[in-house]
Formats: structure tokens, C-alpha cells, sequence
């Protein structure tokens, strides 16, 4: 019998229930809390009051919200992941993205885009991939999916305007491309306005990410497929990366059988301890901690938004 709001499966073996016992020994309360609502059936608004924790007062999102950024300062990916979040529990909308805009805004390059790190990250630790710059550039992997995320919702802020015309620029110039730069403009196609400027970039991204061998087609001979320059050893990515829900525009890339091989090698990486490893340089001890339960979350999110049985 359970007892003290734990939940017995009657099938502790199940996928399910390994990753429930790995987030209740290993996570953040945010994550703890992400994970009874996705799927024990946990209310919307104790994620969002665990999301709280990590707001400033400039409306952006700090504390290693991100956890390859250190440090409480505001910054435009630990933002993004905010967005992430409330977009997952219906709560993206209100004063609370109003907000949001305003320190987008603010931090914004002159292009009217979003740097991944902004200059205040400067004197808190982070990631060796992550440089900080006095004059950080206008960034695609920072904007793109925070762009995605705002027109899916229907919000509307000035900032928009700009950020937009940014990522569709950068998304008609990609032509010799990397993995990361492909998911972020597929979160800015799946959610911006103009979906048919959007299936047609889209298509062309697809021929794109399987011409120079952007995506695993093969799980079980990783042995043979390239790692992009500058990502680490293993960090591979395959089709359920790209589209992590069937209505995806990425979806459309891959068939029938490349994507139920995706999803079988994305359910066999599940570790003995019930979670998900990370794939990308583990650079600090504590990172890798706290970032497995975001993974393993968004692991079973993909399966079973796929109809992959998870238990």
C-alpha cells in the first residue's frame, strides 16, 4: 500500500515508475513537481509556484533555472526554459509573459534578437560552450524557440515583431548547418503565424538535417554517423530530437520506420537508475545532476506523445 500521496504501479518494472523513483531521489523541486503534474495527475499550480523561485525582479528568469549557467542573474536561455515550462502546463500567457517580453526587450541585441548569454552572466560560472562577450551576437538558438513558443500561445508584445523578422532571416540563410541550429528553427516554424512560408522552410531544413548527416537514421550504428565540430563524443542526434511531438513540421522528415526506431533507442537509453543521461559535455559535477530529471521528463513527454508505451 502507498501512502503520503505516492502511487503504486502494478508494474514497478515499468518505465513510468523507474524514472518516478529516480526524480523523487535526484530532482529539483521544479522537476519533482513537472513530473506529478505530467503524469501523477499534480496541479498546474505548484509548478508554477516552483518556477516562481527562479524569477527576478527584471522579469527574466535566473538561478540555474538553465543548469549550465550558474548565478541568480536573469539570462535569455534560462527565460526560454521558463517559457518551456509554462507553455507544458497551459499557463503561457498574462501579466506573467508581459513580463517575460519586457526583459526580452531589454536584453535584446540591435537586430532586436536574443544573445544565448547576455554579459551579466559574467563572474558566475558557465558552461565552456557558453562564452561570455561584452557584445554578444544576435542568436538563432536563443531566439528561435522562445519566438515558437510566444506566437503558438498568441501572444502579442512589439518585441515580437523584430525577433521574428530575425529568426526568419536566419532561418532562409541556413545553409552548412549543426543539429542544435535545426531544433531551434524547427521550434520557430512550428509555432510562428505563416504556415505555409513556414512547410516549405521546413522542407527545406529536412533535406537539410539528412543531406550532411545532421540526424541518426540508425541507432545501432552510431559507430558510423558523424558528430558535429564541437559537440561532445556520442552527442548524437536522432529523429525524435527534431520532432518531439507527431504534429511537428519535422515530423514530415523521416518515415514510419526511422521514427519508431528513433523512439525504441530514445526508450533503451533509460539508465538503471530509472532516469535519462544527458548527451552534451558534462563540465561540472552538479550540472549533470540537475540536468538528467529535465531530460528524463522530456524523454517520456516524447514517448508518449509518440504512443510509445511507457508503463
Amino acid at each position: 500500500m502507498a501512502g503520503n500521496g505516492a502511487t503504486t504501479d502494478p508494474s514497478p518494472a515499468s518505465a513510468l515508475a523507474r524514472a518516478e523513483r529516480f526524480i523523487w531521489l535526484t530532482a529539483r523541486v521544479l522537476e519533482q513537481r513537472r513530473f506529478a503534474h505530467h503524469f501523477l495527475g499534480g496541479s498546474p499550480d505548484a509548478v508554477e509556484s516552483a518556477l516562481a523561485a527562479y524569477l527576478n525582479e527584471d522579469g527574466g528568469y535566473g538561478h540555474a533555472l538553465e543548469p549550465d549557467l550558474r548565478g541568480p542573474v536573469s539570462q535569455p536561455l534560462h527565460t526560454g526554459h521558463a517559457l518551456r515550462v509554462l507553455d507544458s502546463i497551459g499557463r503561457c500567457g498574462g501579466m506573467r509573459v508581459e513580463r517575460m517580453c519586457r526583459y526580452l526587450t531589454d536584453v535584446s541585441t540591435k537586430e532586436g534578437a536574443l544573445p544565448s548569454v547576455h554579459p551579466s552572466q559574467r563572474g558566475y560560472p558557465a558552461a565552456p560552450f557558453l562564452p561570455v562577450v561584452d557584445d554578444p551576437p544576435s542568436e538563432l538558438l536563443a531566439t528561435g524557440p522562445v519566438v515558437g513558443l510566444l506566437h503558438h500561445n498568441e501572444v502579442w508584445h512589439a518585441w515580437l515583431f523584430r525577433a521574428t523578422d530575425f529568426c526568419w532571416s536566419a532561418v532562409d540563410a541556413i545553409e552548412k548547418s549543426h543539429p542544435y541550429e535545426i531544433e531551434a528553427a524547427v521550434a520557430f516554424l512550428d509555432g510562428v503565424p505563416d504556415r505555409p512560408r513556414a512547410e516549405a522552410a521546413a522542407d527545406r531544413l529536412g533535406r537539410i538535417a539528412r543531406e550532411q548527416r545532421l540526424v541518426a537514421l540508425e541507432p545501432g550504428r552510431l559507430g558510423d554517423q558523424p558528430v558535429a565540430p564541437g559537440y561532445a563524443p556520442g552527442e548524437h542526434h536522432f529523429a525524435h530530437d527534431y520532432a518531439r511531438t507527431p504534429d511537428s513540421l519535422a515530423r514530415r522528415w523521416f518515415t514510419d520506420e526511422e521514427m519508431a526506431r528513433s523512439l525504441e533507442h530514445l526508450a533503451g537509453e533509460q539508465q538503471q537508475d530509472g532516469g535519462w543521461p544527458i548527451t552534451w559535455r558534462e563540465w561540472a559535477p552538479g550540472t549533470a545532476l540537475e540536468a538528467r530529471p529535465i531530460v528524463t521528463i522530456e524523454a517520456l513527454r516524447t514517448l508518449r506523445a509518440h504512443g510509445h508505451p511507457i508503463g
